[in-house]
């Protein structure tokens, strides 16, 4: 199929694939006048400002500027690249997804190809894995589950396995007609320093890492023996394989949250705390891998839930890096309770020495993100000790300081008092003078005033937020004949000139030619509130369409005083001071329409 086909196909796709359904059935959208609004699934916010427009089919978020058409929302919402964007919709629009000749096609098409045949490797590597299991010959492993509670059935949904040396996987992999070079690519296999290729997770437990769309992309293995080497370890990073942006288990919990079952989401350290507790019967579980919390992480826990139960070690609360990373998660808008283990403890070890019943006590004494930082504050310090107490109380403070509301720094207030004997009313007032980190803030319309793009660059944006959006007022403007200055400026007048001829102005068509950030951000969060609507935009527009034409007059005057002071005749002088005082003159008449 050639490019032009192709083309043809995305249009079609996007036209069945509805985008107020589309982003409807992963975020809730609340309809006011014409667009659809919701709180941002891509930054944490209290207050809507992100915005869909079924009529011209396209999304944007006034807030962090994200922008785009269906298929670059189910793009950045599921992670996943363009050709896999296309390939969920077309499923749901029931189309299949047809090839192109294009150079950039044939690249994505390779590179797809490539990342297909890795994940074919990693899928066989899993199979080859769970079929060593039961093959006889892991008794060491089938023990190891066994003594950890973990039943055949569970460990079958796992897809748990067993390496049994360094060099079967490697065989089995080329034998089914895998390059040595693909199945270190994959990360199952690795070379040593002689370039031998061996199994990357050799004589260990097999525990497959899945991602939220079902695939095997990475695998951690547990050490059975007794070793110098790191008890548990990853494959490496790959083209399937990032780490900051996976969770273990998140496969089952998208399964859990569409059977309806997922009120919360118990986020653990490991892969073992999160198959016990599985096993037990918290089926709501997924594991960050024992590294800190990313955003990406924390935006993938967003799609399932707003409500995160943090079931880390019980050592947890003296590690600073970790309470950093669970500020993470609420500063993405998700609900954090820290649940308090017994010291010294993981959740695996409470299920296995007090059973369900003992962990869910944990669960129930889930306490606030605050609590808990405010309780591993306290932990630090000997309240007995003068110099030790203030530290404690200064500390607290800065705490407190982070709290959303009155009551509840009133009730934390107390809390300290009753620890340290100082008066609420001392606490109180030195709370006053603790300074507080600044907060991401909530868009507000942007302002008709002069900024730091500069006054021709307010200009062109607004000319082209607009034209782009087919504004009643904007529609005779001639933007062939305005200076843009900016690449992308150019690019977004080229767009709707071409757009005009060929009937409709679609907002929506300019992703394809434009990324979602940038200054196509910055055009687009000038359609909110009353910007390109109130009654004064129509002679703002205007303003700033004298205000493009200005620059070139200005320009041709200072040229032409620099071409006077060369002349070398008086003709040519009256000639230039002639073109000079016409220029003038149309510089005054567009100066009379306004300041921008």
């Amino acid at each position: 199929m050639n490019k032009e086909s192709f083309t043809d196909f995305i249009r079609v796709l996007k036209e069945k694939n509805d985008i107020v359904e589309v982003i409807g059935s992963y975020i809730k959208l609340e309809r006011r006048g014409y667009n659809y609004w919701a709180c941002c699934p891509f930054h944490h916010e209290k207050t809507p400002s992100f915005s869909v427009n079924a009529a011209d089919r396209y999304y944007h978020c006034f807030g962090c500027g994200a922008s785009g058409d269906v298929i670059g929302f189910v793009k950045n919402y599921e992670n996943v690249d363009f050709m896999q964007a296309v390939q969920i919709l077309a499923v749901r629009a029931k189309l299949e997804v047809p090839a192109y000749d294009d150079r950039t096609a044939e690249e994505a098409a390779a590179k797809k190809k490539k990342r297909d045949r890795l994940a074919a490797i990693m899928m066989d590597a899993a199979r080859f894995y769970l079929g060593n299991l039961y093959s006889g010959r892991a008794d060491a492993h089938l023990a190891y589950l066994q003594e950890r509670g973990v039943s055949p059935s569970t460990a079958r949904k796992f897809g748990i396995g067993a390496s049994l040396d360094y060099s079967s996987l490697p065989s089995h992999l080329l034998a089914q007609g895998y390059t040595p070079e693909e199945c270190a690519e994959s990360g199952a296999c690795t070379r040593t320093d002689d370039g031998r290729l061996i199994d990357a997770e050799g004589e260990r437990l097999i525990i497959p890492i899945i991602n939220h769309m079902d695939e095997v992309v990475a695998f951690g293995g547990r050490l059975l023996k007794k070793s110098d080497r790191a008890k548990y370890k990853n494959t490496r990073e790959t083209l399937l394989f990032n780490k900051s942006r996976t969770l273990y288990n998140i496969n089952l919990v998208k399964k859990e949250k569409r059977a309806g079952g997922l009120s919360s989401i118990i986020l653990v350290e490991g892969y073992m705390d999160a198959i016990s507790l599985y096993e037990a019967g918290f089926h709501g579980v997924a594991a960050s891998m024992g590294t800190s919390l990313t955003k990406e992480q924390a935006r993938l826990l967003r799609r399932y839930t707003e409500n995160v139960l943090i079931s880390y070690d019980g050592d947890f609360a003296g590690q600073k890096a970790n309470l950093r990373g669970l500020d993470i998660l609420r500063q993405e808008g998700l609900k954090v309770r820290v649940v308090p283990l017994p010291e010294g403890l993981d959740p695996d070890d409470v299920i296995r020495r007090r059973g369900a019943q003992g962990y869910q006590a944990c669960l129930d004494a889930a306490m606030p993100l605050i609590d808990f930082r405010l309780l591993a504050a306290r932990r630090k310090y000997d309240l007995a000790k003068t110099d030790e107490k203030r530290e404690y109380v200064a500390e607290a403070l800065t705490i407190v300081k982070d709290a959303e509301s009155a009551t509840e720094r009133e009730e934390l207030l107390r809390r300290i008092s009753a620890e340290t004997g100082v008066s609420t009313a001392s606490l109180a007032r030195d709370l006053e003078n603790v300074p507080k980190l600044p907060a991401a803030q909530t868009p507000q319309p942007l302002p008709m005033r002069e900024d730091d793009a500069g006054l021709e660059k307010k200009a062109a944006r607004f000319v082209l937020a607009a034209c782009l959006l087919d504004k009643p007022y904007a529609r005779g403007c001639d933007l062939a004949a305005l200076p843009f200055e900016d690449p992308a400026h150019r690019t977004v007048a080229g767009y709707v000139l071409k757009a005009r001829k060929e009937g409709a102005v679609r907002a929506s068509g300019i992703f394809d030619l434009l990324p979602a950030d940038g200054e196509l951000a910055e055009i687009l969060d000038l359609d909110y509130g009353d910007n390109l609507d109130s009654p004064a935009a129509e002679k703002y527009f205007a303003d700033c369409i004298a205000a493009l034409r200005r620059r070139p007059l200005t320009q041709k005057i200072a040229a032409a005083r620099e071409e006077y002071e060369r002349a070398g005749t008086m003709q040519e002088k009256r000639d230039i001071l002639t073109r000079i005082n016409e220029y003038t003159k149309e510089l005054k008449n567009l100066s009379a329409g306004g300041k921008v």
